[in-house]
């Protein structure tokens, strides 16, 4: 079974990032559970020197004299395996997170479809199917996607729609702009489709 940790300074986050979690765990049948919650970043530090965890949800930002990045670094000067999600209001840490042999970035407001995302990324990871993850940023609210869980754009007007597994995302932009941005596995099959041949 696998274990997770949370560590957040707000209880309300860290109680419903724990229910999304075990939802998710029973919707997609995985064998794991949140083992240990804390807004204490002691706390989770001898949590994690005493047992086996295999995943660690961190807030950045814990209004403490230690930060989740500091939390992290000093995490793995002992455990360099266990997989680490930050969660974060503020994108500016973004790089400073993934210094950390970050897993995922995942901005709040939390929602339970980009948390889905991720876990399902997880477990491909962890049973050995793993890809790389590469980063898009799709408009001005600043919302990132990893290229790996898009499974086809659309163009909708003006509008491109970002298919994924879980859900839909859609910016103002065109097909010209986004492809500069893209892999070679994206490729135009329509007037108004590009499908990630991988999906």
């Amino acid at each position: 079974m696998l274990s997770f940790v949370i560590c957040e300074d707000n209880k309300s986050i860290l109680e419903r990032l724990s229910k999304m979690l075990e939802t998710i765990f029973l919707k997609q049948d995985i064998d794991a559970k949140v083992s240990f919650t804390s807004t204490n970043p002691d706390d989770i530090l001898q949590y994690i020197k005493l047992n086996n965890v295999n995943v660690l949800f961190l807030d950045i930002d814990l209004k403490d004299k230690t930060s989740g990045i500091d939390l992290a670094n000093s995490i793995r000067k002992f455990n360099k395996d266990v997989y680490i999600i930050f969660i974060s209001a503020h994108l500016e840490y973004i790089l400073m997170a993934y210094k950390c042999k970050t897993f995922d970035f995942i901005p709040k407001p939390i929602t339970i479809e980009r948390v889905e995302e991720t876990i399902i990324r997880l477990i491909d990871d962890i049973n050995g199917n793993k890809k790389e993850n590469t980063f898009i940023r799709i408009n001005n609210k600043n919302t990132i996607i990893n290229q790996n869980n898009i499974n086809f754009i659309k163009r909708d007007g003006m509008k491109l729609v970002f298919y994924t597994d879980t859900r839909t995302y859609e910016t103002y932009s065109s097909f010209n702009k986004i492809s500069a941005e893209l892999p070679s596995n994206f490729v135009r099959c329509h007037k108004s489709y590009i499908a990630n041949i991988n999906k």
